[in-house]
């Protein structure tokens, strides 16, 4: 019999009836609840620290993630132990909720909320369409590819872009690597940041990046607050050259005073990319899967270190 800790409610009763396994209640706090414990199955929403009890796991061989980000887990992870992330969890989620930044923010949908806060009927014309948009997806996962599948049913093109170039699939026709951004940066007027956060991609984002980019540029990111450099972005947005949607930041949450929330071209939501009603649904299925692969033999999928 597997034992498998389990750090939230929702994913018990899926874990429990997984055949050969057992489950466990626990999301890392305090001292574990037995000694046998062989997969630790992470929080959603973890507190500060609530991976440091893994080197109370004595009998710990795998942990499994419900996220997508895995940066904050590798620091405590103990030797030999095997970590696979939530990877496919929150591709519809994510992709949805990139979509709706970028649609708002070029359809000006922040302007118009400000001004039904004073009842001003505010009719603008001009706002640019997402239609007929050049959009680059910095990422090409399972994440950018649903990101992908969204923006093109709205009439724009994809340039899509990974870490190693390589052949397209049925969305694009090549996938670019990161050496060629310098060159690709300056034909699109949207940038969607995807990628995980790694030591290749902290600060990617910077000066020289957003500099790239032709004025009234929009960059929307879904990641990562650490990829983007926050001053040379709110530089940028705060000349009015460029705009800017985040889901995440640097720091996070943003301070109450931090001046990127007073900037009309800025729209900042709170680190809800993966957190919608899709999201249970999905990581039962996951979950379900994995565990019953690891019973028969097979392990665990998406491993992202071992």
């Amino acid at each position: 019999m597997t034992v498998v800790s389990v750090g939230n409610q929702e994913l018990l009763g899926t874990v429990s009836a997984v055949p050969g396994v057992e489950a466990v209640l626990f999301d890392g706090s305090g001292t574990p609840p037995r000694d046998d414990i062989e997969i630790f199955i992470g929080p959603y929403e973890a507190r500060s620290g609530a991976f440091d009890s893994l080197r109370d796991l004595r009998s710990l061989k795998a942990v499994q993630l419900v996220t997508a980000g895995y940066e904050h887990v590798l620091p405590v992870l103990p030797p030999g132990v095997v970590l696979a992330n939530g990877a496919g969890i929150h591709n519809t989620s994510t992709s949805e909720l990139a979509l709706a930044l970028t649609l708002a923010s070029q359809r000006g949908i922040p302007d118009f909320v400000r001004a039904a806060q004073t009842g001003t009927w505010r009719h603008a014309a001009g706002y640019p369409s997402l239609a007929d948009r050049n959009v680059l997806i910095l990422g090409y996962g399972a994440i950018g590819r649903a990101v992908a599948r969204r923006v093109l049913a709205f009439e724009a093109s994809v340039t899509a872009v990974a870490s190693r170039a390589r052949t397209g699939d049925d969305l694009v026709d090549v996938v670019h690597g990161t050496q060629e951004l310098g060159a690709l940066l300056p034909e699109h007027e949207v940038v969607i940041i995807v990628v995980p956060l790694t030591d290749s991609t902290r600060g990617m984002v910077d000066a020289q990046f957003l500099a790239a980019l032709p004025d009234n540029a929009l960059l929307v990111n879904v990641a990562r607050g650490k990829v983007v450099d926050t001053d040379a972005l709110l530089a940028e947005c705060r000349s009015g050259r460029l705009r800017a949607a985040l889901d995440v930041t640097d720091p996070e949450p943003l301070p109450s005073d931090h001046p990127l929330w007073t900037l009309p071209n800025v729209l900042i939501s709170p680190h809800v990319g993966g957190a919608s009603s899709a999201f249970w649904p999905r990581a039962r299925r996951f979950v379900d899967e994995q565990l019953r692969g690891y019973v028969a033999g097979a392990g665990l999928q998406h491993v992202v270190s071992s």
